[in-house]
């Protein structure tokens, strides 16, 4: 497929008329083309336009027709073959391997979400038969369902170019409830990202679904973006990015005349409790599989792993030194885009240059135009509670060790963290006490909680939760991973005495789509 450089509204490419965008090879340097012209309020105009019209017909679709449409984007995207896999690898500089999971997983999640559609629970239909005769006052017919809540706008994040962008994990939840979607896709993969969106518009054509079911706009800058957000026809926003890019839209969806919610994920350091049992038992393969999580990827992960926390003693300090060792060693990987290198340079230097925190190790200098050499730090527990910034996210390989004098010191850094994605517990049996310390607070603080694992790895299923308190997520109450990520675009409706010509198809007597149904209380199927 050739690139043309264009973006995608509904079945049209378009040519834009503001600041041309270019993806950058992050190994080399190099520009890559060809140009991305950005668009205009004019084409978000013409986006939402054609989403609102669209949104009518693509919200009452059958249950099998919206599920044949998720799968027949999967196969569009597996159709495009290795063309896919070697530009994102130009416009990334991730290796092969980690490209094909991410393809593997990006499919896998629309298949995931066509099954969820078919089953219909989604929907949670619930019936309360009338009961004229109750006394002392009778109960009218009720019947409720969840229903789409409209056209969505969705941001391309720069770390995940397939599985968090224009197909993935928010596109597929939003469509899947029935929303047609309009993505923002991310400046740092355009061609990448022009060829999952033209398989998505060839699965809307195949399935004859209204051409406003999907468009993809690029922009540099904000303007495209916060123009998305206050359109009166976006209903919903899906963002994974930076805290200020996410406040920023938030900022605009709450300062419109019918605010919006806004679910982004932004930022966690996604704490790591090395218990004493654990630590004195196993401190050195604890050491090889910290290091190994907080390395993948370049730790351009939201989970990666950037706080350790423990008691002070010798299991500890043997810990620091066989971790300490192991990032020596780890070999420089090259970073997503200048922009993310920049900030975890800012980051690390922000650590090393903190009267504090003690440098531990660094790992080898690299020699691609925008590397990422590992980090390794320690600071007390007094220190970190009274440095607010030692809390700030380094996007990127470097980790920070937090010496506490016991449980309970560990307990007040515990409750000082802000809300974070994951928090992990490396335990032996002899650490169940000190773990049941944590739990309450850890509950608090995170939405993933793990034990004896590392956070990196956010498995696509029905029982995940990626989402967590602000700053790790926008809402606590969601998640963008997993099948219940659909419940963010819904909202419900309950229908009171409708005479059956009327009612929507799930809510009919007789449950013509074959739906499970609480009625009366009871589950039916």
């Amino acid at each position: 497929m050739t690139l043309q450089g264009k973006m995608l509204i509904g079945q049209e490419a378009v040519s834009g008329s503001s600041t041309p965008i270019h993806a950058v090879n992050p190994a080399t340097g190099e520009r890559l083309e060809p140009t991305y012209v950005g668009g205009s309020k004019a084409e978000v105009e013409r986006a939402c336009e054609l989403a609102e019209a669209a949104f009518g017909t693509y919200r009452e679709t059958t249950l099998e027709l919206r599920a044949t449409f998720l799968e027949a984007v999967a196969g569009e995207i597996e159709a495009i073959g290795d063309e896919l896999i070697e530009r994102a690898m130009l416009e990334t500089g991730l290796p092969r391997a980690r490209l094909e999971g991410e393809r593997g997983r990006t499919c896998g999640q629309l298949r995931l979400f066509a099954s969820v559609v078919r089953a219909g629970e989604w929907l949670d239909v619930r019936l309360d038969p009338a009961l004229p005769e109750r006394q002392p006052l009778p109960r009218a017919d009720l019947r409720q369902r969840h229903i789409p809540l409209g056209p969505v706008a969705v941001f391309g994040a720069s770390n995940f170019p397939l599985a968090f962008s224009v197909a993935g994990g928010d596109t597929a939840s939003a469509l899947a409830a029935g929303c047609p979607v309009i993505v923002k896709g991310h400046s740092a993969h355009p061609g990448t990202s022009e060829l999952v969106g033209r398989a998505v518009q060839k699965a809307v054509e195949k399935c004859e679904l209204p051409e406003g079911v999907f468009s993809l706009l690029f922009g540099s800058g904000r303007e495209i973006g916060q123009a998305l957000v206050a359109d009166p026809r976006i209903q919903a926003v899906g963002f994974t990015g930076s805290r200020s890019g996410g406040t920023a839209l938030m900022k605009t969806a709450q300062a419109r005349p019918q605010p919006i919610p806004v679910y982004a994920e932004m930022s966690s350091i996604n704490p790591v409790f090395l218990l004493p049992e654990a630590l004195k038992a196993r401190g050195d393969k604890i050491a090889e599989g910290f290091v190994a999580s907080m390395n993948m990827g370049a730790g351009q992960f939201c989970t990666n792993p950037g706080l350790v926390i423990a008691e002070k003693g010798p299991e500890l300090e043997a810990f620091v030194e066989a971790a300490g060792e192991a990032v020596k060693g780890s070999g420089a990987q090259t970073m997503l885009t200048p922009g993310i290198h920049d900030a975890y340079q800012q980051g690390v230097g922000r650590l090393s240059g903190n009267g504090k925190v003690r440098e531990v190790a660094r790992g080898q200098a690299g020699e691609s135009a925008h590397p990422c050499q590992a980090g390794l730090f320690v600071t007390s527990a007094a220190g970190f509670l009274n440095e607010p910034e030692l809390q700030e996210e380094v996007f990127g390989a470097t980790s920070l060790v937090i010496e506490c004098q016991d449980e309970q010191e560990m307990q007040r850094v515990a409750a000082q963290l802000e809300g974070q994605l994951t928090a992990t517990l490396q335990m032996d049996d002899g650490d169940l006490a000190v773990a049941k310390g944590l739990m309450p607070i850890l509950e608090r603080k995170a939405g993933r909680i793990l034990a004896n694992g590392w956070p990196t790895g956010v498995e696509v299923c029905h029982a995940m939760v990626h989402g967590g308190p602000y700053p790790a997520t926008s809402d606590s109450r969601t998640t963008s991973v997993g099948s219940a990520a659909i419940y963010r675009f819904l909202r419900p409706v309950c229908y009171q005495a409708l005479p059956e010509g009327l009612l929507p198809a799930p809510l009919k007597d007789g449950n013509p789509w074959g739906v499970s149904r609480l009625v009366d209380g009871k589950r039916e199927v």
